[in-house]
This record gives C-alpha cells, sequence and structure tokens, in this order.
C-alpha cells in the first residue's frame, strides 16, 4: 500500500457578500497576496502565482487545472476547508458546484473550519466578524447537510468510513455527544460511520483525541509548539542590522528557521495516541498581517521540504508493513497531510509561484515515490522465483 499525501485547500478565491461587506468590493485571498510588499532585504513577497495564475474558483476550468495539477505531482486528493456557523455557510460554492458537477474528477474530504472568523485572522474572540455557536439543533442540521457530500464516490474514505476533520474541537462544548450524533447519522444515511480527525495545531488540541470521541489526530503545521522551539532567538539588533529593519510592528519572536521547524516536527512531541502527520512548504503570514503581528518562517527550499516530507513517508511505509488492511480500503497508516495546497496569503502553498516554479511540487513527487521502483523490481524477482 502506497502513501497517500492530502493537501489543505482553502476556497477563499473567489469573492463572497460577506466579505464584500468586512473587506471591501471584490475581496478575494488574492486581495492581500498582491499588496504584500518586502519587509526586508531578501525578505520573498509577495507571493506570485505562476502556472495557474490569479484563478477565480468560480470556475470549473480553476478547479480543473488544480486538480490535474495536484494529480500530476502525486497528491492523491484534497481536504477542502469548510465554514458553518449554525447552520450559515461560507465560502461554500466552490466545492458545492464539484460535488454537484462531478467534475473534477479527484479525491476529497472537508475539514470544519469551527473558528470564529475576525478582522485579526488569528480565529480568537476580538475583532470578531462570524461567531461560532454550537448546539445539538445544529450538530444535527451540520451532519445532515453533510451526508450528501459524503457519500459522493470521490469522498476519501479511511477502513470504508468518510473522513471528516474539525479543526479546533476543543471548542466543542460537549464533543462526546456532537461525534455520537454524527456517527449515528451516517450509519443511518447507509454509511459505515465517519472516520473523524481532530486537527492538532494548538497545544489545547494536543490530549488524547479518542477521549473527545474522535478516532485520530492530525499534527498540523506548523502548529505552536514546533513553531515555538523554531523561534530565533536574538535581541533587536539582530532584526535590524541582519534583516535591515527598523518597522515597529517586528517582534522579538516573529522570526522562524525552517530547518530546525522540520528537524522538531521529526523529533519533537511522542503523543501516545494514533495521528496521521503532516508537513508544511513554508510560512509567512505577512500579507494578512502587514501591519500587525505575523510570523515568518525563513530559509524554506524545496530540497529542506523534500527531506522532510521523505522521511514522513519512509516513517508511514514502516508504520504500513504492521497493518493488515482489505486491499480496496486505506490504512490511516498509509496518509500525510501537506498545508498547503493554496494558502498564498501565508506564504504557504504548493502551487507553483514567481521564484520557485514548479520545484516544490517536483519535491512532493520525488518524496512521494522514493523507493518505488526498486520495490516493484524487489517484488516482480521474488514473483519470478517463486
Amino acid at each position: 500500500m502506497s502513501v497517500r499525501a492530502i493537501a489543505f485547500h482553502l476556497p477563499q478565491f473567489h469573492p463572497i457578500p460577506e466579505n464584500d461587506e468586512w473587506w471591501g468590493k471584490g475581496f478575494t485571498e488574492w486581495t492581500n497576496v498582491a499588496k504584500a510588499r518586502p519587509k526586508f532585504p531578501g525578505h520573498y513577497q509577495p507571493h506570485l502565482p505562476a502556472d495557474l495564475g490569479f484563478y477565480d474558483l468560480r470556475l470549473p476550468e480553476a478547479r480543473a487545472a488544480q486538480a490535474g495539477l495536484a494529480a500530476e505531482y502525486g497528491i492523491h486528493g484534497f481536504c477542502y476547508y469548510h465554514y458553518w456557523f449554525n447552520g450559515r455557510r461560507l465560502l461554500e460554492r466552490p466545492v458545492n458546484e464539484i460535488v454537484e458537477s462531478g467534475e473534477p474528477d479527484f479525491p476529497f474530504c472537508v475539514c470544519w473550519a469551527n473558528e470564529n472568523w475576525t478582522r485579526r485572522w488569528d480565529g480568537e474572540n476580538r475583532a470578531v466578524l462570524m461567531q461560532q455557536r454550537y448546539s445539538p439543533e445544529d450538530d444535527l442540521a451540520h451532519i445532515q447537510a453533510l451526508l450528501p457530500m459524503f457519500q459522493d464516490r470521490r469522498y476519501i474514505r479511511v477502513m470504508g468510513r468518510p473522513l471528516f476533520a474539525v479543526y479546533r474541537a476543543s471548542g466543542l462544548p460537549e464533543p462526546r455527544k456532537t461525534t455520537e450524533l454524527w456517527r449515528r447519522e451516517a450509519e443511518r444515511a447507509g454509511l459505515k460511520g465517519l472516520f473523524l480527525v481532530r486537527v492538532a495545531s494548538f497545544d489545547e488540541e494536543r490530549s488524547d483525541p479518542r477521549e473527545l470521541g474522535f478516532d485520530w489526530g492530525l499534527d498540523f503545521q506548523p502548529n505552536v509548539r514546533i513553531l515555538s522551539s523554531a523561534r530565533i532567538e536574538r535581541r533587536k539588533w539582530w532584526h535590524r542590522e541582519k534583516l535591515g529593519t527598523r518597522e515597529p510592528w517586528f517582534r522579538e519572536n516573529c522570526f522562524f528557521e525552517y530547518a530546525t521547524l522540520a528537524r522538531s516536527a521529526l523529533n519533537g512531541w511522542k503523543g501516545s495516541y494514533p495521528r496521521i502527520p503532516c508537513v508544511s512548504p513554508g510560512f509567512d503570514n505577512t500579507a494578512r498581517r502587514q501591519k500587525d503581528e505575523a510570523y515568518i518562517v525563513l530559509n524554506s527550499t524545496p530540497e529542506l521540504y523534500e527531506r522532510w516530507l521523505s522521511e514522513v513517508v519512509e516513517r508511514q511505509k514502516s508504520a504500513l508493513k504492521n497493518v493488515e488492511v482489505p486491499a480496496e480500503q486505506v490504512a490511516p497508516e498509509s496518509l500525510v497531510f501537506i498545508n498547503a495546497w493554496n494558502e498564498w496569503a501565508e506564504g504557504n502553498h504548493l502551487e507553483p509561484c514567481q521564484k520557485w516554479g514548479r520545484a516544490y511540487l517536483e519535491a512532493t513527487r520525488r518524496a512521494l515515490t522514493a523507493g518505488q521502483e526498486s520495490e516493484q523490481r524487489h517484488q516482480a524477482a521474488a514473483t519470478r522465483e517463486t
């Protein structure tokens, strides 16, 4: 069984009335991306798209181009962020049209981004634009709205069950009741249940997901703990002299080293519960926080990213040797997530950019396919001997 890479996908590349109201007519993620500027010599900003251009996800041609490019470089599927606020959906059009049209023919799943929407782009409780509100009635309405998507033949299943991820599971007031209701409704609809994944990005999300009614965790990258370990500790003069910036919003703790981040992710937290690994090609959210507190990961390269992903893939292959799964099913041990396919305003994307072209995609394909040819030759030789 091969390792399958699933890339997080941000659908905020088309205008919606809410963003028109909050940020100005015609706002999309590209608005912030295009106006970003370097903050110090050598700072890679703005991140501008290459092959796919400034696409609009209302267009089926744009969605098809994304899926085709991802498949070409070995990506198994997309995990689209899903926005549900007590029955109100945002940015739902691309995925709705993918389900309704049957195109593109590319695997997908969804992750409920159950944070508040804020003017600070941080999901917290200040400057809230859309607030999350929970109730048993909403839990039922939510799962019933998702069931048609889960029944789509392209929807990614683990052990025969649709994969549904939740970004901030600790925010659910009664998570066990919620997950039990979700599973029950899925079974009533004829599904084999659900494979529920708790995303671990923040410290409060790092307890055993099974205690909350989830099946596995997902070690989201970069997360708060890993960023902390990769922080570049220097006095203020270092930012002024080495980076050449005097901007007052640069803080002591806003710079991080990519190589250290990758190493910390590989050698860090040793949880006892099952979890899916995740890797990231980089991170820099100055496009979203140009006058606020940004987080900047320095010195990411396709080569360093490839090493990180290759090590994760090898670990997953080793784990799979101890797993017995029917040939038609997908084991959770075979999965790795990549954050992200198109988080352009966070400087975090596999999609080709004007600086690196397809280098990160090429690194992804090499990491995912390394050793496959030798394994195939070994299996062929063993077959001939028998």
